[in-house]
């Protein structure tokens, strides 16, 4: 009660006031007509304090996020029921929301009265422009009685948080190529299908299907053989993030990094929809498997990356190798030096095919012409020893979008058209 009058507003104190003046009037006129009264004018905001301090702890809240995870750029609904608990109908209700500054000002939402047991809800709309997690709540509620003599203050302390996620851009389908690896008895087998002379086959063993044995081979051989079991072959692919806070330039959401994490965003979710185990491997020391959580693991682990303030290639090449089983490696590097771009050699290892986005940081600030040509100079070897380590080399400049890119990835590392501009490029402008 002692809360509910430290929240009359200016009515209900005016109120009180008048009572006050009223009733030492009546003392001092001798008029009880004039003491009803200001029995009266005290009375309404005291009971409008109580009214309001009851009411105050009969209320539910619930909240919901249409959807939870949502692509930057796009509209998240935010949707609060809320439901009065008590027999007593409440006043109008103020609603407004804590948000963090990068999903805008706080909604404020007004309710109009909910009666016995009664529920309403309100809705308003969110809009991030920059992945991450952000905390929505806790829901402050003014409540006030249908005089407006007091107003209290109730928050919940539920929070729910809405993730970000990086924008995943679809990607044309084409032939990568490299990406089978396998285990078992004929892990030596290539993918094609083999011809009846050339099929795998071992001795016969006992509880052995006699509908697998191999009739040519137990004639040549002279012992019962049979077929070995079928290889079981699967897509993997290891998709590889650098986050060297010096190999990016740009801020905010231009940045040539935000472009890095959409496009593992962007390649992963294509892998995983053809059909490949994916690995994801970050130079901040992440290293999952697409296998363990779906998705939702992949973008939820993307939405919280950060650029690593003491990154190397060397430690990313060598946590890629720990678990390094063969398959498709799918680089996506900021700016590198010649050396480390050999140092990428490392990955493949196992018969692995490489590919690498090499992302030219540079093209994302502001130089002059002399800088602007070292600059590209400097990408252009560094692509070239990418190349001559057996990588298949994308060039990333800014502008670039990840479906034109693409299909580029679909090169041989031996030549073709990438290899032989590179090589021109470089030769252009060392010589």
């Amino acid at each position: 009660m002692r809360e509910a009058l430290r929240g009359l507003t200016t009515r209900g104190r005016s109120f009180l006031a008048a009572a006050a003046a009223a009733g030492i009037s009546a003392i001092v006129l001798g008029e009880r007509d004039l003491l009803r009264v200001a029995v009266l004018l005290a009375a309404l905001p005291l009971l409008a304090a109580a009214y309001v301090g009851r009411s105050r702890y009969k209320l539910a809240c619930t909240r919901s996020l249409e959807p939870g995870r949502a692509p930057v750029g796009s509209s998240a609904r935010v949707i609060l029921r809320l439901q009065n608990m008590s027999r007593l109908p409440t006043g109008t209700l103020l609603l407004e929301d804590k948000l963090p500054y990068a999903l805008g000002s706080r909604p404020r939402v007004v309710l109009e009265r909910l009666g016995s047991h009664q529920a309403s809800s309100v809705a308003y709309t969110v809009r991030a422009d920059v992945r991450g997690r952000y905390p929505i709540g806790p829901l402050v509620i003014r409540l006030t009685d249908p005089f407006g003599l007091c107003e209290l203050t109730r928050s919940f302390p539920s929070i729910d948080r809405l993730t970000v996620i990086p924008q995943v851009v679809p990607l044309p389908a084409v032939r990568i190529g490299g990406e089978y690896a396998g285990t078992g008895d004929s892990r030596a087998r290539s993918v094609a299908v083999h011809g009846e002379d050339d099929a795998a086959t071992r001795e016969y063993r006992r509880g052995d299907d006699l509908r697998r044995v191999h009739w040519r081979s137990t004639a040549r051989t002279g012992e019962l053989m049979v077929r070995r079991e079928e290889q079981p072959w699967e897509s993997r692919a290891t998709v590889v993030l650098d986050t060297r806070v010096f190999a990016h330039r740009g801020e905010g959401p231009t940045a040539s990094f935000e472009w890095a994490v959409s496009a593992t965003a962007s390649i992963a979710m294509h892998l995983r929809q053809a059909g490949y185990k994916l690995r994801l491997v970050t130079g901040s020391g992440i290293d999952i498997d697409a296998a363990e959580g779906g998705e939702g693991l992949i973008l939820d682990t993307l939405a919280d990356v950060k650029l690593a303030q003491n990154g190397d290639i060397s430690i990313l090449v060598e946590q890629v190798r720990r678990r390094s089983d063969g398959g498709l490696v799918v680089g996506i590097f900021g700016s590198l030096t010649v050396a480390e771009a050999e140092l990428l050699t490392g990955l493949r290892s196992n018969g692995a095919t490489c590919i690498g986005f090499a992302i030219d940081s540079s093209t994302w600030v502001s130089m002059t012409p002399g800088e602007r040509q070292e600059a590209d100079r400097e990408h252009a070897a560094a692509a070239l020893a990418l190349v001559h380590a057996g990588w298949r080399s994308v060039p990333v400049t800014h502008g670039a979008t990840l479906p034109n890119l693409w299909p580029a990835a679909a090169r041989g590392s031996s030549g073709f058209a990438w290899r032989a501009a590179m090589a021109e490029t470089v030769g252009g402008v060392i010589r």
